[in-house]
């Protein structure tokens, strides 16, 4: 799963921010209210959380520590 985009994001925080009566101030923590929101709903369709940070599937370990302990 790809982490929601930025215009996502705006989009949702905007939406927060009107049914919350366009409070001054509050936008960074409707930013993030948002960004959560869309990854619950995301990851409620069934989608799984490792791309958020741009993984693709399970990280390998690296080669050159292999064995190493």
């Amino acid at each position: 799963m790809r982490g929601p985009t930025e215009q996502e994001i705006r989009t949702r925080a905007y939406e927060l921010w009107k049914d919350a009566g366009e409070p001054p101030g509050k936008m960074d923590q409707l930013w993030y209210q948002a960004e959560k929101e869309l990854l619950a709903r995301r990851t409620s369709n069934g989608e799984a959380p490792c791309d958020i940070n741009g993984h693709n599937g399970p990280s390998t370990y690296p080669e050159r520590l292999r064995g190493v302990h």
